[in-house]
């Protein structure tokens, strides 16, 4: 028994520098040895065992300060792989990566309606079950599959309250036991947080706010250096913020909900009514055109200056200023990140925003709140997919994926 214990200690330090290096890129052994409270002779082994299974590289010696020049440890990028999956209420995206979150397979993408179609999950499942046999990887090479998907979700259960129902277990095992991988879900929003604050521009912030800018408005909250859940796990349902008494009807049921006012559908929806009611616009309507097949092309005329996408996206970025002032009088963040798919417009959105900061938030609030666009942007999902994976590394120690 004790050995055995010994064993199950020792493979928990793999997977924890394992992890640690994923995030932190290169460290030293005496880094890791305080970082883990464990002697270096301890971590020492466990590097030289990881380096052995080909999971760490060495990469040369750190600059020197001064003494003798330490030996920088990194995460070998090919050591195994991730399976990330974006979702949103019309398509999703599957895509293999490694450990630099770098793509080692073409991404598929395909539609999938969410709302009203009982053959969402066997769809879903079917599709990554062939991009599993299509990637031309070893499935014992892919460590997990990380999935971000709208909806109330727990991530700890694997329950999605809102779509995607199951029957006699949860989600996440039901994926689990339809393709034979490790399977983790969570909310869009919540992961895009994740990668913003891991990767992307809000690295080492310790409060943000992220903005999930797509057919709705997701929120991401980074509060202390975590990600906020609230109590039941569902805190940043940012989409339902009311700024206005008679507005748009919302899916919710209520009038005047932000998603309904603001969101890259709602801005898709008026262009094409705009472009049927004869504005002057450089888009052009393809036949039996949708909201969702038209907002690339509309974010797109918007950053080659066409007026009449401009003014649709100045009149949005008006009303999330709204509702971000609200926000900032809650939680006084440190930045706000305009993240997601709507991060390609995020320059143009910035100063309706910043106009409805000055004219509905209190200055001395606002002026300590940086407002920032996302640089991985429509990536960012699938990157918080792989970070969700890698964030439950060390807790499936006895993971048959990595074999340590």
């Amino acid at each position: 028994m004790e050995l055995k214990t010994k064993s199950v200690k020792g493979m928990q330090l793999k997977h924890m520098i394992t992890k640690c290096l994923y995030f932190d890129k290169a460290m030293s052994c005496a880094e890791l040895s305080e970082l883990f409270d464990k002697s270096i002779p301890s971590i020492a082994k466990a590097l030289n065992e990881l380096i052995e299974k080909g999971f760490v590289v060495e990469q040369g010696y750190a600059p020197s300060s001064g003494g003798r020049r330490p030996l920088m440890y990194a995460i070998n990028a090919d050591a195994m792989y991730i399976l990330a999956i974006a979702m949103d209420q019309m398509s999703t995206r599957i895509q293999l990566v490694d450990l630099r979150n770098q793509p080692v397979a073409d991404m598929l993408m395909f539609e999938l309606k969410l709302v009203g179609n009982d053959c969402a999950l066997p769809t879903l499942v079917d599709h990554i079950n062939q991009y599993l046999n299509n990637c031309g990887v070893l499935k014992d090479k892919i460590t997990g599959i990380g999935i971000g998907m709208p909806g109330f979700i727990d991530p700890v259960k694997g329950i999605n309250y809102t779509y995607l129902k199951t029957e006699d277990k949860s989600l996440s095992q039901h994926i689990s036991d339809e393709t034979g991988l490790p399977t983790y879900i969570d909310n869009d929003s919540s992961l895009i947080a994740l990668a913003e604050q891991k990767f992307g521009i809000a690295k080492w912030q310790k409060e943000v706010m992220v903005i999930n800018l797509s057919w709705g408005i997701g929120l991401g909250m980074i509060v202390n250096g975590e990600l906020f859940r609230g109590r039941n796990g569902f805190a940043g349902e940012f989409s339902h913020i009311p700024i206005s008494e008679d507005g748009a009807l919302c899916d919710c049921g209520k009038r005047g909900c932000l998603e309904a006012e603001a969101s890259m559908l709602v801005v898709s929806t008026r262009a094409i009514a705009g472009i049927e009611q004869g504005r002057i616009t450089s888009l052009k309507l393809a036949g039996d055109a949708q909201s969702k097949q038209m907002s690339d092309a509309i974010m797109t005329a918007a950053n080659n200056g066409d007026q009449f996408t401009i003014e649709l996206f100045s009149d949005s970025g008006y009303k999330i200023g709204k509702a971000l002032a609200i926000l900032i009088h809650i939680m006084n963040p440190q930045a706000i990140v305009l993240s997601g798919r709507g991060a390609k417009v995020g320059k143009i959105l910035l100063a309706p925003i910043q106009q409805a900061l000055h004219k509905y938030c209190i200055p001395r609030l606002s002026s300590g709140t940086e407002l920032l666009v996302s640089e991985l942007g429509f990536d960012a999902e699938l990157i918080g997919a792989a970070i969700l994976v890698m964030e439950n590394f060390d807790k499936e120690v006895m993971n048959q994926a990595v074999n340590i």
